[in-house]
């Protein structure tokens, strides 16, 4: 099998025109990639594990890759709820979840509030869990809000939009300045949510895949998933960033497919 890109199609759920991506035959794998990403990211792993008995199925989610961007603003639950409209489509009662940072946080959804549409789940750098905000941070961001706030009462709002601009491009992240419009919006919605409690809920059993040099979401995260998670494990890959699937894939395959495969 080439792993060299996977063959997408093009289908419409709920009014959306999405890319996919199915490959395999045998046990149902659903992948969830990670924000800014697309199934591109996810095909050296699903290319590799699809001939040891999986059928994977693969979706660039709305706003992403070739997908259309969603109607309105979503929130990481409007989010978990295509994927579920997904599931649907495919006629999956269940399958096994493979979720990456962004993908992870629809993950802890899915697990929590829909265990039953669920065998296993991996987690890989998964998102979720709220940052540390350092507090000089903490600080400039309120003397940001009530400067702009004060504009906006006294009338002066091109002077507030100018502040505004000039905040975001100095002090945003990068994923943030990366979109705009719906998907700006968005962000703003998905990061601001802490998913602790749903990760307390999570049902199925859970493999932690980490990379000790995550910088976007750090080991420190992955501690309290896997104290938070009712069943859960974790496996630290040395050496590995924030794609510590890919950065130390045979290992990945390797603990993924013996996970997915234990009774």
């Amino acid at each position: 099998m080439s792993v060299s890109s996977p063959t997408t199609a093009l289908t419409e759920i709920n009014g959306l025109r999405i890319t996919e991506a199915v490959i395999g035959e045998g046990i149902p794998l659903l992948m969830l990639h990670g924000w800014g990403a697309h199934i591109d990211l996810l095909w050296p792993l699903a290319s590799r594990l699809a001939p040891l008995g999986y059928r994977i199925y693969m979706l660039d989610l709305p706003g992403f890759g070739a997908s259309d961007l969603p109607p309105v603003a979503w929130s990481v639950h409007d989010y978990a709820d295509f994927v579920l409209a997904y599931l649907a489509h495919h006629h999956l009662d269940r399958v096994h979840l493979f979720g990456h940072s962004f993908g992870g946080r629809l993950s802890l959804i899915l697990g929590a509030e829909h265990p039953e549409k669920l065998y296993k789940m991996v987690l890989a750098d998964s998102a979720g869990i709220r940052p540390k905000t350092p507090l000089l941070t903490r600080i400039r961001l309120t003397a940001y809000k009530t400067l702009r706030d004060g504009l906006n009462r006294t009338g002066l709002t091109r002077l507030s939009d100018g502040l505004r601009l000039r905040y975001n491009a100095r002090y945003s992240s990068t994923d943030f300045q990366a979109v705009s419009g719906v998907m700006r919006e968005t962000f703003v919605k998905v990061v601001n949510e802490d998913l602790s409690a749903f990760a307390a809920r999570v049902k199925p059993s859970t493999l932690l895949l980490w990379g000790d040099q995550d910088q976007d979401t750090p080991l420190w995260q992955a501690k309290i998933l896997e104290k938070t998670i009712p069943d859960a494990g974790l496996v630290v890959f040395s050496g590995a960033g924030h794609y510590s699937y890919l950065d130390k894939l045979p290992d990945t395959i390797r603990v993924m497919d013996y996970f997915l495969k234990q009774k």
